[in-house]
């Protein structure tokens, strides 16, 4: 270990190499981070002033929404100045809060989707019950404890990664920091330490994961047995935007942390990695809304509700306007 220079920073492989791509990737990415951040706000704040709205699976919806925000602002606001800037350097306390903040975020998002899952089940299989067992308790529990297990996690890796030196190379073949490529260069003593918090969150994804399947095999079987098409029709609507985000998220995540490392990465490497920070985020607003006739009513009855102040605003203007016109006798309205 003497010859071992130890690193005090790191450098980010962003999308290409050369500056004039850097640029215009940086504009598109500052683009699609633009409408992506807002779709999810819109959703958030549609939610939190719409009455109808407060159920549990648009308090679920809420905080997908909320963890998509978060997540997408850890790795694309530093790629988009990176490309801009053309410096790609990120010193290991940044680094550090990249992993932290992507690994708490991600497991949020895990835990959220499979409490999601769950109350799908208990709508369509219980649905008798289903104010029952989906209680005002229940279902703030299960996003607190989605929050709780996501920072957990998060400091357990981030604790366990950045406990020792790193060594060799200090080139992250993606764009962010990401947790193998820095196992590949950790100095630390400590990798039964690091591996077995790992296994201890594959094993949990696994779990949730397992969780999913069998509560969309329950809802399969319960949909099937629906007698009228229409029925059919409507419980597979408040199903299929949930089982197809928790698929897009798991598929993109699967492609960037469980394929086998490679020391030269690939233009299709770093688009998946692409794709899994920005993809789900974006994609999350535009399912449930397309497909949801509730977000889209709620969103129709907030532009009505925002048309009748900013009418009622103008007239009060107007009238304010005109009686301190006739108060200096310059002119004379009637309404």
């Amino acid at each position: 270990m003497a010859n071992v220079t130890a690193i005090t920073g790191f450098i980010l492989m962003g999308i290409s190499d050369v500056q004039e791509l850097q640029t215009l990737c940086g504009v598109f990415f500052l683009v699609m981070y633009m409408v992506a951040l807002g779709s999810n706000l819109i959703i958030i704040i549609l939610i939190t002033l719409d009455l109808q709205l407060q159920t549990p699976m648009y308090f679920f919806l809420k905080n997908l929404s909320l963890l998509d925000v978060f997540f997408l602002s850890v790795t694309i606001p530093n790629l988009i100045v990176n490309s801009l800037t053309h410096n790609n350097f990120i010193s290991i306390l940044g680094c550090a809060v990249q992993v932290f903040l992507l690994s708490s975020f991600s497991a949020g998002e895990v835990f959220i989707l499979t409490a999601m899952s769950y109350d799908r089940y208990a709508a369509i299989c219980s649905p008798l019950h289903y104010d029952a067992i989906m209680n005002a308790t229940t279902f703030v529990v299960l996003v607190g404890v989605s929050w709780a297990a996501g920072v957990f996690f998060g400091a357990i890796y981030t604790a366990g990664i950045f406990s020792g030196p790193f060594c060799g190379s200090n080139v992250i073949p993606q764009f962010f920091c990401d947790v193998p490529s820095l196992l590949r260069i950790s100095c630390s003593e400590r990798l039964v330490l690091i591996y077995t918090g790992l296994g201890i969150g594959l094993f949990l994804g696994m779990c949730c994961f397992t969780c999913v399947v069998i509560s969309y095999f329950y809802i399969f079987s319960a949909v099937l047995k629906i007698p009228t098409t229409k029925g059919r029709s409507k419980a597979f609507a408040t199903c299929i935007p949930h089982l197809t985000v928790f698929t897009v998220f798991i598929a993109t995540a699967c492609f960037v942390y469980l394929k086998p490392p490679s020391i030269v990465p690939s233009i299709t490497d770093r688009l998946f990695a692409v794709l899994y920070s920005v993809l789900p985020p974006a994609l999350n607003p535009l399912i449930y809304s397309l497909r949801n006739s509730d977000v889209k009513c709620a969103l129709r009855r907030l532009q009505q509700s925002l048309c009748a102040r900013y009418s009622l605003h103008l007239i009060l203007q107007n009238i304010c306007q005109c009686y301190s016109v006739s108060q200096v006798g310059r002119k004379f309205c009637s309404f």
